[in-house]
């Protein structure tokens, strides 16, 4: 058996932002009831002519730049995402394509905003098994074309992002590695949010259009509640695993979906503000890009650091939940 080691990590924000001074012209709501609520002041959009493989593809340059790797030495690929650039082939095959990786295992992972969760957990059991030595995951969104901009409920919290890190081999005695992952998911409450058409259940139609059935919708308040206790009790599975306690981590970095979501989460375990990454102020809710691109902003500005221990959790449609502890 071996270990995996973060090798190197990226991310990519779109230029474009949506404020919430923009919101105010386009729906009944304001900043005040917005940053009251969720914490989001802006978003960042992807342009018109962007895909979500064109975001993955500047996060995936810049991670394989950051491991010292070319896009040769990859041995598996996968992209995490519900925002794909369409049905087939996936998105993974088409950065595979752009990135002229050589012919490896490529496939998109849907777990909606648990999805780089899941994803690390994927590519740690790969490298640990002795079957790659070197897997890109990746984390990419563009959620703005599937929200109804009517909707005060759900326009306000999503943007567009991606982000990328390269899980590489390392051996057993290597004390920066991924420690462990607990995944999970509760069907039974698949219906609290959802993006009902486009699938085989309910294909496109004029119907579909005129009921706007291609945009996501959500029950917010048993949305809160449910991703509190569950991304808790992903926290505490992942510190009784290593036999740790909340104080021996040294940050915390949740999926960014709700300002309100992070306080409770940090509330539960006493864990100091100062030690919780949050970046849902600049990006609103990224679904599975936001774990990345939380991380990337604060190793960007010195607060993450090699040898630190980091627990990341999240929580997303399906409804999934995980968690990963690690020494980065």
């Amino acid at each position: 058996m071996y270990r995996s080691r973060v090798a190197g990590t990226g991310s990519y924000l779109p230029p474009g932002v949506l404020t919430n001074a923009d919101l105010e012209k386009m729906v009944e709501t304001n900043d005040q009831w917005i940053v009251e609520r969720t914490g989001i002041k802006r978003r960042h959009m992807a342009s018109s002519d962007q895909a979500c493989s064109d975001l993955s593809l500047i996060a995936a340059e810049n991670a394989l730049k950051d491991a010292g790797l070319t896009a040769q030495d990859l041995d598996a690929i996968i992209v995490c995402t519900v925002s794909g650039d369409q049905v087939m082939p996936s998105t993974a095959c088409v950065l595979q394509h752009k990135l002229g990786a050589r012919n490896i295992m490529a496939f998109d992972l849907s777990a909606a905003c648990s999805g780089f969760v899941y994803g690390l957990s994927v590519a740690d059991q790969f490298i640990r098994t002795g079957v790659y030595k070197h897997v890109l995951v990746v984390g990419a969104e563009v959620l703005h074309r599937f929200v109804n901009y009517q909707d005060r409920e759900t326009c306000i919290l999503f943007g567009d992002g991606a982000g990328a890190w390269i899980l590489s081999r390392t051996s057993t005695e290597d004390k920066n590695v991924i420690m462990s992952s607990h995944l999970h998911a509760d069907g039974g409450l698949g219906d609290l949010f959802v993006l009902p058409a486009g699938g085989s259940k309910i294909p496109f139609s004029a119907e579909v259009l005129e009921n706007k059935g291609q945009y996501v919708r959500m029950k917010g308040r048993e949305i809160f509640k449910n991703a509190v206790r569950t991304m808790s009790h992903c926290c505490q599975e992942a510190l009784d695993a290593n036999e740790m306690t909340a104080d021996q981590v040294d940050w915390l970095i949740p999926h960014q979906a709700n300002n309100r979501i992070i306080e409770a989460i940090a509330e539960y375990y006493e864990f100091p503000k100062e030690k919780v990454v949050v970046s849902v102020h600049e990006t609103g809710n990224t679904s599975a890009a936001s774990i990345p691109l939380a991380f990337q902003m604060a190793k960007d500005d010195g607060r993450v650091k090699r040898g630190q221990v980091i627990l990341l959790t999240a929580f997303g449609a399906g409804l999934t939940s995980g968690s990963l502890l690690m020494r980065y």
